[in-house]
């Protein structure tokens, strides 16, 4: 390997990994851009509905104290993990 090569997944990987989404509306979050929050989620009022950390749909699940959303890829995340109920 030559100092131009790169391992395998290298550069790529380490992208994807920082790579974050809106959890309201699904967009990929850029640095410098503004994406607009509904008003609801800015109160707390409701779950986040996409994966901040791939931006695929979620399964939301709404409970009189609380909320648990579904990622395909990443699992469970419940609104008494992320202190909000």
């Amino acid at each position: 390997m030559t100092g131009t090569d790169s391992p395998p997944g290298g550069v790529a990987q380490e992208q994807t990994a920082l790579e974050r989404y809106n959890p309201y509306t699904g967009r990929r979050v850029v640095a410098g851009v503004e994406d607009n929050v509904p008003t609801a989620a800015q109160l707390g009022l409701e779950p986040p509905r996409f994966c901040e950390s791939c931006g695929r749909r979620m399964v939301v699940q709404i409970s009189p104290d609380g909320w648990w959303a579904k990622c395909s890829r990443h699992g469970v995340f419940d609104s008494i993990g992320l202190a909000r109920r």
